[in-house]
């Protein structure tokens, strides 16, 4: 019986249907605060369709919490006989969080975490790249959580310079003809789409030397829905992973049902 795992960014939700550790089924939806529990219920009804009957569990994990409580009404109201959990401290991963203060890390980033381990094992670091931020997680050769960092995210980076620019503009997400633009609408995609790639790169390598390990040794996850934009640009990754968020939140329920 399939999983349904849903990640709740602070731009978009992600939703999968899961089993088996493969995904059988995926939709992305805009993370609206002021959407109720009921308005979540019916969207997931029409998403899911025919197979909605099928799902035998949930699996949550959010980093925004006026939409996390919306979602545990909506368990509790709308389906009560399916078993469900939701990542937050106190629920079982598996992975030791090394933090200052484990309980101030969003749980994505420990789902992000405990997949990685898993499925390519430690030394990892892996680059999330949502709209709202673009995320850095260490997983040591011990399968730890030890650390990580938070860049400003694609999107929201370009939708401050179309604001604050008097004579810039929003454009479209893609990569341009060339690093040297000849318009200002390449120069911009160029800022971007480059730009991000040398953070990682340098924000990788960074890491990389802190660890104190061989390069080689890590094991370099993109994943997020931007992640396509940039990965083939940048020449630290060794794994792409588009789904490694659901196939954690896969783990995580299947550790605590």
């Amino acid at each position: 019986m399939p999983l349904l795992a849903a990640d709740i960014g602070n731009s978009h939700t992600v939703l999968g249907l899961l089993e088996n550790g493969e995904v059988l089924a995926h939709w992305r939806v805009a993370t609206d605060e002021r959407r109720t529990s009921d308005e979540w219920a019916a969207l997931l009804r029409g998403l899911l369709a025919e197979h909605f009957a099928e799902i035998d569990g949930i699996a949550v994990c959010s980093t925004v919490p006026a939409v996390l409580h919306e979602w545990r009404d909506m368990l509790v109201r709308h389906f009560p006989e399916r078993r469900s959990v939701v990542v937050e401290p106190g629920v079982r991963t598996g992975v030791p969080v090394l933090m200052d203060n484990p309980r101030e890390v969003g749980s994505d980033r420990i789902i992000n975490a405990l997949a990685a381990a898993t499925e390519f094992g430690g030394p990892a670091i892996v680059v999330d790249f949502g709209g709202t931020a673009t995320t850095f997680d260490v997983v040591s050769e011990q399968g730890q959580y030890v650390g990580g960092a938070i860049a400003p995210g694609i999107e929201i980076s370009l939708e401050a310079l179309g604001r604050r620019g008097a004579q810039l503009r929003k454009v479209e997400l893609q990569r341009p003809r060339s690093v040297i633009a000849k318009n200002t609408v390449e120069a911009l995609q160029s800022g971007m789409v480059f730009g991000v790639a040398s953070q990682v790169e340098g924000i990788v390598a960074r890491m990389t030397e802190e660890l104190g390990v061989a390069a080689e040794t890590v094991h370099v996850v993109a994943t997020g829905y931007l992640a396509p934009l940039v990965v083939d640009e940048c020449r630290c990754f060794t794994d792409h992973a588009p789904w490694l968020t659901l196939r954690g939140l896969e783990l995580v329920f299947l550790r605590n049902s």
